[in-house]
């Protein structure tokens, strides 16, 4: 039978399970990747299971998020970083090295491989023909440890892809296409996979483009078959003997179909504060700008700069606006200056940043409250900028770099200049210097992990009880962002690694007043949420900050599926409403109660919740697994590993 590729990526890693959308399989993982805002929870968690040395094939810890050293915390952590590496025997990238995905693909991305990641945006490396999936920090950690990631069994999606990219149009404008007719929630349970003779026109860093913010369709992970572009791209790194040609199978058969006919595709942009609120350019042409940013894990490619760069040379960007650019990494920031393109930008106004994710995480760049800013980023969450009150546009380079020169969203094609032609260098600048190795078994069991004050015990949760009573403290509607749930930004992410100073920012995007209330509710409390709850970024403090604060259960509409699994992995019970339409019945304040619990999640799907405040029932379902019910019940993974006999 004729197979699609992910089907063959899928088989080949496959270590438990059956192959059947919907059924829980156990996938064996060949690589790891942690960045600095997620990772120091990963290492703190391999202390806890008293890892000795990684399993995996290729672990490697990048330094990206936390950049900004405005005092000592975030240097503390680069310092725990680099020692858990060299204890535990994994790659560290240095701080300005750039920004994980890219720098992976260049350095580590192999065909065919399997990779978990602690940032929803691992699946990038699927423009590789890798099998890459964005995961909590814990399944990260219990991957490197050698364990399989558990994952309900998605549907694959066959986009095909047709035509050629007009002038002017890019990788970016075809995955805001996607978000335009599927929104956040389209990929949710599914993996994308993309075919079609469209395909010859994209490189494979345009296909990282796309696969990246497949993240934002809420997919599983995206796939793109390894073939000439691949072979070109490996050949440009000194990597041409890890090459594989992947494909599906001629006629493969997928669960769900689109297509898109690139040639017939426009400028795009996503207007404030979603990814799939997208039109055309030109529908909202004439919009003030004052600010514009270049770079990020979403548009990481020479290219996207160098477009950039071509577009402002011998011109000035408009007055009153920002012109910000963001090398993804230190090797593209090389090739960049190579070209004479790092020179159009300076004088042309742009500021030069290090290599890194900066403002796409609310690291510096905050534009001001009022004032539009067009980003090449892959989100634009209510907050996520750093500024409480933000208005953030996604965009292509091009749409990004015409408002720079205008001052006001405008149409590339309506600049009156041709679209440029691009001369690339056929090799890249390859630099490994800043990429440390894994030091010998033997010299790393003596190395001793390096904690800073800031750097506390991961706190000890209880299990499940039997009975819960608790007040809602929150009801929020559909698309909750984890950015809503734990902010980024330069207040926040400093203390990612101290749980307890963490806490305070919990929710504090949507109810300043929830961190002192939440600690006040002696007895615990419940969340209620709507569809596609915790959607985003896969970071689990936006699981264990509420655990933190006594958040016992959340009842929701629907899960985002990282944050849904996080939320097991930290002794959270996640509830989904059989009638959608009882979220609305649940107020702020109402006392809800759960009997028999630990009961009905081992032998029943369908619970019962009493509404004590209105006398009114409800009734939920849970969607988890014996392995994931026995989680709950011990209080997370991290007690259930610790109150192992052993």
């Amino acid at each position: 039978m004729a197979r699609t590729l992910a089907a063959k990526l899928i088989e080949s890693h496959l270590r438990d399970g059956t192959m059947t959308p919907g059924e829980e399989i156990a996938l064996g993982i060949d690589q790891t990747l942690t960045q600095d805002a997620t990772g120091t929870l990963v290492m703190q968690e391999l202390e806890a299971i008293g890892l000795d040395r990684t399993r995996a094939d290729v672990s490697v810890q990048y330094v990206d998020h936390n950049l900004l050293q405005a005092d000592e915390r975030n240097a503390e952590d680069h310092t725990f970083l680099r020692s858990a590496c060299r204890r535990y025997g994994l790659w560290y990238s240095k701080p300005g090295n750039g920004v994980s995905h890219p720098t992976h693909m260049q350095r580590f991305g192999v065909p065919g491989a399997s990779m978990v990641g602690s940032d929803s945006h691992t699946p990038a490396a699927g423009s590789l023909g890798m099998l890459a999936i964005g995961t909590g920090g814990l399944d990260v950690a219990r991957a490197i440890a050698g364990e399989p990631v558990h994952l309900r069994m998605p549907e694959i999606w066959g986009v095909r892809l047709t035509g050629k990219l007009p002038p002017w149009v890019s990788a970016k404008d075809v995955i805001l296409e996607l978000l335009r007719r599927h929104s956040v929630s389209g990929g949710v349970n599914r993996i994308i996979e993309y075919h079609g003779d469209g395909l010859a026109g994209l490189s494979a860093m345009d296909r990282h483009v796309i696969a990246n913010m497949g993240a934002e369709l809420g997919a599983t992970t995206s796939v793109f078959p390894s073939d000439d572009a691949v072979a070109e791209f490996l050949r440009a790194q000194d990597r041409a003997d890890d090459f594989v040609p992947l494909a599906a199978d001629e006629g493969a058969e997928y669960d769900v179909t689109d297509e898109i006919d690139l040639s017939t595709l426009v400028p795009l942009i996503a207007r404030p504060s979603a990814p799939d609120n997208v039109v055309p350019v030109r529908e909202v042409a004439g919009t003030p700008v004052s600010q514009v940013v270049i770079g990020s894990s979403a548009n990481p490619g020479l290219r996207d700069f160098a477009i950039a760069a071509a577009m402002v040379r011998g011109r000035q960007t408009a007055d009153g606006l920002s012109f910000d650019v963001n090398p993804t990494s230190r090797q593209i920031f090389a090739d960049l200056t190579k070209m004479g393109s790092t020179f159009e930008l300076i004088s042309a106004g742009a500021r030069i940043h290090q290599s890194g994710c900066m403002g796409c995480i609310g690291m510096g760049q905050a534009p001001a409250v009022g004032h539009n800013s067009l980003r090449t980023f892959p989100r634009n969450f209510p907050g996520r900028s750093g500024t409480r009150e933000d208005s953030v546009w996604l965009c292509s380079p091009e749409t990004a770099t015409a408002a720079a020169l205008t001052g006001e969203i405008t149409d590339p094609r309506d600049l009156g200049m041709a679209c440029p032609e691009l001369a690339l260098p056929e090799r890249a600048s390859v630099d490994t210097e800043m990429m440390e190795a894994p030091l010998p078994p033997d010299q790393a069991a003596r190395e001793k992990l390096v904690k800073g004050p800031n750097i506390t015990a991961l706190p000890d949760f209880p299990p499940l009880p039997d009975r819960i009573e608790a007040p809602v403290l929150l009801v929020v509607g559909d698309d909750v962002s984890t950015d809503e749930i734990s902010p980024a930004g330069a207040r926040a992410l400093p203390f990612r690694s101290n749980v307890d100073k963490l806490a305070d920012f919990t929710f504090t995007v949507i109810d300043p007043d929830y961190p002192a209330r939440a600690r006040s509710a002696s007895e615990g409390h419940i969340v209620v949420g709507g569809a596609n709850y915790g959607q985003g970024s896969s970071r689990e403090h936006a699981a264990i900050t509420p655990r933190h604060l006594g958040l016992r259960a959340v009842l929701a509409t629907s899960f985002a599926r990282i944050h849904w699994q996080n939320l097991v992995n930290f002794g959270i019970l996640p509830l989904e409403f059989a009638d959608s339409a009882d979220h609305d019945r649940i107020g702020t304040g109402d006392v809800l109660a759960l009997d028999d619990v630990r009961a009905r999640l081992t032998d029943a799907a369908e619970i019962t919740v009493s509404n004590t405040t209105r006398n009114e029932t409800y009734a939920v379902r849970h969607r988890l697994s014996t392995r994931q019910v026995d989680a709950v019940l011990a209080g997370g993974i991290i007690p259930q590993l610790a109150r192992r006999p052993s």
